[in-house]
């Protein structure tokens, strides 16, 4: 593993990714999305617990003091985006590990296999001033439409409609949670120690349909 460029620091904000080893898919299927999002809600916790033993009621668990705060996250096929802020020293280190390792265990038993299933260390960017910790929310909230549209990026979207669409009914990410819908997996995001860039889900959605009607030119 190399080593870190940046310190992550008490307080301080970051946008963490990781994918798979040889960018291998990571989710094949329903199951093992849900099993991600159930362990990033579970690992965020300086308790410790078994998934078997509180896997019908993850959302119920009281997980006493937690070790980070997210506020936004997104699954993709062999990768995933993490919107953090440190709470305590080695906060994020911890929840990283625990993260990683316990959906590791369960994806290599499930698939027989052994090895490591991420690309080494989780990266990590410091998100040092406004503008840049503003801009990751709509950054990780976005990146599904790659899977509809790969350089959306580079050429203005033709069709709004449907790429607004398909964000809203993609549900492995905290777009729903910020658009308004009520659900545990909600229970995430701790948008409370985060700036209140998004009063209201309205507020949300003009950012979003902002950046992909925005000429990239």
């Amino acid at each position: 593993m190399g080593i870190r460029k940046i310190s992550l620091v008490a307080g301080e904000y970051y946008h963490l990714y990781n994918r798979g080893n040889s960018k291998q898919k990571i989710f094949h299927d329903r199951k093992d999305e849900e099993r991600f999002v159930k362990i990033l809600y579970l690992a965020n916790s300086k308790n410790a617990f078994k998934f078997r033993d509180v896997e019908n009621a993850i959302y119920e668990v009281d997980r006493g003091q937690r070790l980070v705060s997210i506020g936004a996250y997104c699954l993709m096929p062999n990768h995933f985006h993490l919107l953090i802020k440190e709470l305590d020293e080695n906060g994020i280190s911890r929840f990283m590990q625990r993260l990683t390792t316990a959906y590791s265990m369960y994806y290599n038993t499930k698939y027989k296999r052994v090895g490591a299933l991420f690309e080494g260390r989780f990266r990590s960017e410091h998100l040092d001033n406004d503008n840049y910790l503003k801009y990751m929310f709509s950054y990780i909230h976005l990146n599904p439409l790659k899977l509809i549209e790969s350089d959306w990026k580079n050429h203005r979207i033709k069709n709004k409609s449907r790429a607004l669409r398909f964000l809203e009914e993609y549900k492995l990410s905290s777009y729903a949670d910020y658009g308004g819908e009520e659900r545990s997996e909600g229970l995430i995001i701790n948008v409370d120690d985060f700036p209140k860039y998004f009063p209201t889900k309205q507020d949300f959605h003009k950012e979003i349909l902002d950046w992909i009607t925005t000429d990239p030119r």
